[in-house]
């Protein structure tokens, strides 16, 4: 008999025992617990990041953007700050703790998380600035930032428990601000 062959008889036996033995209760706790530490290990690093990189990365690209009038400038600045940005949030998750006490599960995982999702934050409103035209770029770089921060505000309402306007308040008037600065200091 192969391998695979034993596993299935496996997870046939453990899965008759739960459907013999498992009360509603248990199930329900079991499932609670499961959807804590899929918050825990994956949500809220890739939250954190993506956060991050949405927010933290505005004030370079659009000061950038509006210190050179170049859409090549501002997006080489845009993808160099998302890097650098998803680089560094990357090694702070892994490394701010390694589990054991916070039970946050594997430190290189949520730092992979935390690090691709801080780089794709960044990215996301960097990308409009390979369209030539400076005011069409910054146009089209403004609409993805508010879509952006919106699907952030969803993703907190969704797995944070946290509400919709509550959150969008938060992450909007904290991303507007930082815009602003770079839109400020790019033009000064």
């Amino acid at each position: 008999m192969g391998l695979a062959e034993e596993e299935q008889k496996h997870s046939a036996l453990a899965g008759a025992l739960a459907e013999k033995h498992l009360t509603p209760d248990a199930r329900a706790s079991e499932d609670a617990a499961e959807r804590r530490l899929f918050v825990l290990q994956i949500v809220q690093p890739g939250l954190a990041g993506l956060m991050d990189g949405s927010v933290s990365t505005l004030a370079p690209l659009f000061a950038a953007a509006f210190a050179t009038r170049s859409s090549g400038d501002a997006f080489r600045v845009g993808l160099a700050a998302s890097v650098g940005a998803g680089i560094s949030m990357g090694f702070a998750e892994a490394l701010s703790d390694d589990g054991s006490l916070t039970g946050r599960g594997k430190p290189w995982l949520r730092g992979a998380v935390c690090g691709l999702m801080t780089t794709a934050g960044g990215i996301g409103h960097t990308l409009p600035f390979l369209i030539p035209g400076f005011h069409t770029a910054t146009v089209v770089a403004s609409g993805v930032v508010a879509i952006e921060l919106l699907a952030i505000s969803y993703i907190r309402r969704r797995y944070m428990d946290t509400p919709f306007l509550a959150a969008a308040f938060q992450v909007i008037v904290g991303g507007l601000l930082v815009f602003l600065a770079g839109i400020l200091i790019g033009s000064s």
